[in-house]
């Protein structure tokens, strides 16, 4: 199996819900469901790999606190090297909504001062070799974002393939960002983004076309994933094909982080060498499966399925 890192933002969610509609100021509203978890976009792609059974290493950093000490001792040996910073960690308020949506309220804490030298402490560039490293949580992690272009030399010089999932952007999909983003993928093997990112970024309301758009702008042989939620996935794989995998039909019980663990899951089939239709139809349903269940459930090591459609 070829060797896995995520590098990026984790941090503690509080899940509160389901709420609606959207309470009076000044109001209280008693809820369901109340969970304390580890989460951001790196925290949840490294759970994931955990309960899938998978080898993988992590770079990240916390704050100086109770919840930057629960975190590390969430993730053990593999945090042992995490910088610990002076700031408080960061805390997200997920919200659930009876509809499946959700809203956040998200502390700036120890994110932002998350950078390439912390990166380097922690990661072994010859370890990696041959494998494959998700970049993720970009609009979060301020002094690392600002060395993305030395990150992916430091990427190429070990024979690294790096995977790109962004998350949404503070402030919006500003024509900063939109700009930022692209030159970002012009540097990666693999993008991983969702229906409505892979859309705004191109565009175009195609996804299909939206993904050939923005992967012509990637490195020749890339692949570009677009994660459509409950209509499963498509990919634009190496030889330009489009690739398609069908998500099962669950009970929603909670879909934060969905996107996080389809990378995983995809990530980690792809570093067995699974072919793209295998990748994402593990993907789907690992994170099917993940969103439908309480306490959340992985499903163990991977089973390959290929309910897929393939066309020129």
């Amino acid at each position: 199996m070829r060797p896995l890192a995520v590098i990026g933002n984790v941090n503690v969610d509080l899940i509160v819900g389901p709420v609606a509609p959207w309470p009076v100021a000044g109001t209280e509203t008693v809820v369901d469901h109340d969970e304390l978890r580890v989460g951001g976009q790196a925290g949840n792609s490294a759970l994931a790999w955990d309960a899938l059974g998978v080898d993988f290493a992590v770079a990240a950093n916390v704050g100086d606190d109770q919840f930057g000490r629960w975190l590390r001792e969430a993730f053990g040996r593999r945090a042992e090297k995490w910088p610990v910073r002076p700031e408080g960690t960061t805390l997200s308020v997920g919200m659930t909504h009876p509809d499946g949506e959700r809203t956040f309220f998200t502390t700036r804490g120890h994110l932002p001062r998350f950078g390439l030298g912390d990166v380097f402490s922690m990661l072994d560039g010859r370890a990696l070799s041959g494998g494959y490293a998700l970049l993720c949580g970009s609009f979060l992690t301020d002094d690392l974002t600002r060395h993305y272009d030395a990150f992916f030399d430091w990427a190429d010089s070990n024979g690294i393939a790096v995977a790109l999932d962004t998350g949404w952007p503070i402030d919006g999909w500003t024509e900063a960002n939109c700009t930022a983003t692209r030159a970002w993928l012009s540097r990666c093997e693999l993008a991983l983004f969702n229906e409505v990112e892979t859309v705004t970024l191109a565009g175009t309301q195609s996804p299909v076309e939206a993904a050939r758009a923005l992967r012509s702008s990637m490195r020749e042989g890339a692949t570009f994933v677009v994660k459509r939620g409950p209509l499963g996935a498509i990919a634009i794989g190496p030889d330009g094909a489009v690739v398609e995998a069908a998500a099962p039909d669950v009970r929603v019980v909670d879909t934060i982080g969905a996107g996080d663990v389809f990378n995983a899951a995809f990530l980690a089939a792809l570093a067995q060498e699974q072919p793209l239709s295998a990748c994402l139809s593990a993907a789907t349903h690992v994170a099917s499966r993940a969103i439908s269940t309480l306490p959340r459930n992985y499903g163990g090591p991977m089973q390959f399925r290929e309910s897929t459609h393939e066309r020129a």
